[in-house]
């Protein structure tokens, strides 16, 4: 959530900040107007109440004075108006609760503002790859998907997932499955490694914990709420782990504090309706290493640079090309001032599957891990701060999060990388500790 003197202090770089993250310029207007209006409101309606209120006190303290010089008449008018004065006080109090509740309506549906360091662009097509790095594998056959390869091999299951639970699921089955076990453990380790501290997370949250994160109400449609109770599914662990300091004050010194989570993630991809319904990209239910940080405002952008370089070393140690994005003004999420994508190398895929059968050549980016520097923007939404050394006063931390990775799509990629030609997987060197010394995936029988 922004902080409204932002908005009012300075319209026009609001309203242009608000321009470049496509929302509409009407929108922009009557946003901002609306903003002016109740924020003009509030204050008046604060002024009035102090006023009223410094003079109750006031009669409250010639009370006393005229009862002790016997003048009882006097004093029971002051108690009389000081009672009049609380009824005045009450109302413009609620109407200043109802000011509230309207003005942080308008504030909740507001996305953050760019750092002025990001790119402006409309789109996807308007981020700027950042670095590349690896060497693309030259195969000596024509490369598959790996929803080709598990199908194939037995590996992956998705026939059975949907006659017991719909489109959008799958079963891993031996090797396939332990190799998942695989990658999350050599994600953990390796970000432990780093001064991560694991947490184990709830897999449901209050709606005041998603409106905190910044998922309500934007994100509604998107999320899976538990019938007859104050409970949703986690759509990823970022909404608990960045929640742990949630109405609290974070002693200066234990800063930066640096999670990481995992858990199974629950989206119900309301809005990607036939977008890779295929194979394993884009699943109901999914595992996800996450990478939470706190950090103070001098200090976040360094951190995200460096949470950008830890979610990295994984496609390092796995030895899969992958190249960094910075995401522009149109394309970055509600909550973040500033995002790094990580797109890895798919040499078996493409983005649309219906054109493998069209001749299109195989191989393609795919998006493995999102880093984002919100800001305050979630700090303000579930009051979390922190006391800077020698302040008497607090401040909002910085949060910081990003997929150190997305285990499912960290899968495909070794299948699609690590493939041979007789439909086998090759194991990478620094998962084999992780599964027994086991080399090679091999076919279920």
């Amino acid at each position: 959530m922004l902080d409204w003197r932002r908005v009012v202090n300075d319209k026009e770089a609001f309203k242009k900040a608000l321009l470049s993250r496509k929302v509409d310029e009407q929108d922009v207007d009557l946003i901002t107007s609306s903003i002016e209006k109740v924020s003009k409101e509030r204050v008046q309606k604060q002024q009035k109440c102090d006023a009223l209120k410094a003079e109750r006190n006031n009669a409250s303290a010639q009370v006393s004075q005229f009862m002790k010089a016997g003048d009882k008449a006097s004093a029971q008018k002051l108690i009389d108006d000081g009672k009049r004065l609380g009824i005045e006080i009450s109302i413009i109090e609620k109407e200043l609760e109802s000011s509230e509740e309207a003005f942080q309506k308008i504030l909740e549906i507001i996305p953050n503002i760019p750092h002025e360091s990001v790119p402006v662009g409309k789109s996807e097509a308007d981020n700027p790859v950042i670095r590349e790095w690896g060497e693309k594998r030259v195969f000596d056959f024509e490369p598959k998907s790996h929803d080709e390869i598990g199908t194939s091999t037995g590996l992956i299951d998705f026939e059975r997932a949907g006659k017991i639970s719909g489109a959008r699921f799958a079963f891993l089955r031996g090797d396939l499955a332990q190799l998942e076990w695989a990658l999350a453990s050599y994600m953990l380790s390796t970000h432990i490694g780093k001064g991560y501290e694991q947490i184990s997370v709830p897999y449901m949250v209050m709606e005041k914990t998603m409106y905190g994160m910044g998922q309500l109400p934007k994100f509604r449609e998107d999320v899976y709420k538990v019938e007859g109770q104050d409970k949703f599914l986690i759509p990823t662990a970022e909404v608990p782990v960045t929640s742990y300091y949630s109405g609290e004050i974070i002693p200066d010194e234990k800063l930066p504090v640096k999670f990481v989570g995992y858990s199974p993630c629950f989206r119900s991809e309301a809005g990607s309706y036939g977008k890779d319904t295929k194979g394993l990209i884009r699943q109901h239910q999914f595992l996800k290493v996450e990478l939470v940080k706190f950090c103070t405002p001098e200090s976040s952008l360094a951190e995200l640079e460096k949470m950008v370089d830890d979610a990295e070393s994984i496609l390092k140690g796995l030895k899969i090309p992958y190249r960094v994005i910075h995401l522009c003004t149109g394309d970055m999420g509600f909550n973040s001032q500033k995002t790094y994508d990580i797109e890895v190398w798919l040499p078996g895929s493409v983005f649309d599957s219906a054109s493998v059968s069209s001749g299109v050549k195989r191989g393609c980016y795919r998006e493995i891990s999102s880093c984002s520097d919100c800001g305050d923007f979630q700090a303000r939404r579930s009051s979390m701060r922190y006391r800077p050394k020698g302040s008497k006063s607090t401040s909002l931390v910085h949060t910081l999060n990003g997929s150190g990775l997305a285990v499912g799509r960290t899968l495909i990629a070794v299948m699609e990388n690590y493939q041979q030609k007789d439909g086998s997987i090759k194991v990478p060197e620094v998962l084999r500790p992780f599964m027994g010394g086991k080399e090679i995936l091999r076919p279920i029988v």
